[in-house]
């Protein structure tokens, strides 16, 4: 059965943890609203591309424009079956929106399906919905996972991990083994 997902993303979201999602879910017949903060339905974001060639953390690179499909300011957390966060740069600056934290706790009140990648544990950390989880995140982000009050996964850049109802993986490498959890935690069944 389709399901509806939510998908928050703003300026500098990374590049692939925002296309390969949106366009992966939609293949296997799932409708997903991506919106961001203060911008409306045919309005874009600009993404970055993360790549990790050999510095101490990843470079960052001008990646393409995202446009969004539905407006923020509509959004009503209760006609979604499971939320999405990309990484990148945007959970930095999203997580100081009010508004946004709402809709995170939501979804994790109502044990719905949630799905973050990379740096979207930032999202989670101060939404508060970390206490006696376990996450997986950027390794950067570890500190913040702890501090909320959650246990660090530390796994392989291509792995994902998997509590319950919370799937996070810690960067875009993860994402076919961090879309297959997410989609069987959704209830998705793919026959070949």
């Amino acid at each position: 059965m389709s399901k509806k997902i939510l998908m928050l993303v703003g300026d500098y979201a990374e590049d692939y943890e925002t296309m390969v999602p949106f366009q992966t879910l939609l293949a296997v017949g799932h409708k997903v609203d991506a919106v961001c903060p203060d911008k409306k339905s045919g309005e874009q974001v600009a993404t970055a591309i993360h790549d990790f060639d050999g510095a101490q953390t990843y470079s960052e690179k001008r990646g393409h424009n995202f446009t969004l499909n539905a407006d923020f300011d509509k959004v009503d957390p209760a006609a979604y079956d499971a939320l999405v966060i990309p990484g990148g740069r945007a959970p930095e600056y999203l997580r100081l929106n009010a508004r946004v934290l709402e809709i995170v706790r939501h979804f994790d009140q109502a044990k719905k399906p949630i799905a973050a990648v990379c740096h979207g544990a930032q999202l989670l950390a101060a939404a508060d919905v970390l206490r006696g989880r376990s996450c997986s995140a950027y390794p950067a982000c570890a500190p913040e996972v702890t501090l909320a009050g959650g246990k660090y996964a530390d796994i392989a850049i291509d792995a994902a991990h998997t509590d319950g109802n919370l799937v996070t993986a810690p960067a875009w490498p993860a994402h076919p083994a961090w879309l297959a959890q997410f989609l069987a935690v959704l209830g998705t069944k793919i026959v070949h």
